[in-house]
């Protein structure tokens, strides 16, 4: 199995943390990233395989995938234990609607603060800023009652977590208005999977002189 990401790929980093927890054996391919955040060169593969043109790419024999949310689903398939959709068909239905409102509707507003970190007071930066506030308030209510998103640790915490991490470089961090989410994401960056790819990222982030989310100084590789 060889998984196609890049150092500071979000979509990357989550099915990488997926492949990790399910305990796969696989090959890190790493594609070039150059300081315009921009994947370039363009690795074969992934031009081969991805119509975007994007990270990740997962290659397993004959199934060559892209998209992180379609590679959750085929590693569930191959391996189904441990199970990161819940049992039931309304608690995976209620996952897999979680895990869609973190990539679908949380992350756009976190893209739209790309390159507003010198203008957050403006329009379209408080007004993305504002929306993941709105969607942490969601989140923190949903963990009154459980440890995790959909009840047992799933694939709609892993997206959440790997969303955040870039939500909080970008200034629209968590604040204490949402303890329940903040305990939340010390339990999920506490995983070993969490850390392994987590780790990395940072200290490719610190390697650039650019600044490191100050929840995450700890998982800094060395």
């Amino acid at each position: 199995m060889q998984l196609f990401t890049g150092p500071l790929s979000m979509f990357g980093a989550k099915a990488e943390i997926a492949v990790r927890e399910k305990g796969l054996s696989f090959e890190q391919v790493m594609v070039p990233f150059d300081r315009d955040d921009r994947y370039q060169p363009r690795h074969p593969e992934v031009l081969r395989i991805n119509p975007k043109q994007q990270v990740p790419v997962l290659i397993d024999g004959a199934v060559e995938l892209f998209d992180s949310t379609q590679i959750f689903e085929y590693l569930e398939d191959l391996k189904p234990q441990p199970a990161l959709w819940p049992t039931g068909g309304a608690a995976r239905a209620q996952a897999r609607q979680l895990e869609h409102l973190a990539d679908e509707v949380f992350f756009p507003n976190v893209v739209r603060l790309f390159g507003l970190q010198d203008a957050m007071q403006s329009a379209p930066a408080v007004a993305a800023c504002a929306a993941c506030a709105r969607h942490y308030e969601a989140m923190d209510a949903l963990l009154a009652d459980r440890e995790h998103l959909a009840g047992s640790y799933s694939y709609a915490d892993i997206a959440l977590y790997m969303a955040h991490v870039f939500a909080d470089r970008k200034g629209a961090g968590m604040t204490d208005a949402t303890p329940r989410l903040v305990a939340w994401r010390e339990r999920v960056g506490q995983r070993p999977a969490v850390r392994a790819v987590v780790g990395p990222m940072m200290a490719f982030l610190a390697s650039q002189g650019r600044p490191v989310p100050r929840f995450l100084q700890s998982h800094r590789a060395p």
